[in-house]
């Protein structure tokens, strides 16, 4: 949930209130859930709430990879049953690089925007929008996330 003052907008006139959540803090919790989910055991059926609120923000980073380590290490913290904590990181790729977590401005110039999530020993969530990019590339990304 990311609120409007955190980004230095009050919202005024008829809107002085947040809101519905937007496209963009849907999409977060998805992210958040992809990779959590099945480091739940099996048979737990005790409903768990992550709030993830951003009430900071640098505008050049995206605040969804922080949310998703903050929200494993709250599970962690928590002792609720939890077979984490996960990692996340941002993979971009410019001038034949990796780009670790890029900055927006990077981003732009990015031919790759991958996010990749799990645990010390395997990859749980995959999530990427590319240009059309060798596979080798693509695989060298998520190891490089990964990693």
């Amino acid at each position: 949930l990311e609120r409007t003052y955190a980004a230095g907008k009050i919202p005024g006139g008829f809107f002085k209130r947040e809101g519905k959540q937007s496209e963009k803090e849907i999409l977060t919790s998805r992210l958040i859930d992809r990779p959590i989910r099945p480091l739940f055991p099996e048979g737990f059926y005790h409903d768990i709430q992550i709030v993830a609120m951003v009430v900071s923000i640098d505008p050049e980073i995206d605040s969804d990879i922080p949310a998703m380590i903050g929200a494993s290490a709250a599970l962690v913290l928590s002792g609720v049953p939890f077979a984490g904590p996960i990692g996340a990181a941002r993979v971009g790729y410019a001038g034949g690089q990796y780009l670790l977590n890029p900055t927006k401005p990077e981003l732009e110039t990015s031919q790759m925007d991958l996010v990749v999530a799990g645990t010390a020993k395997a990859v749980l969530m995959v999530e990427s929008e590319a240009q059309v990019l060798p596979e080798d590339v693509m695989l060298g990304a998520v190891v490089y996330g990964h990693e």
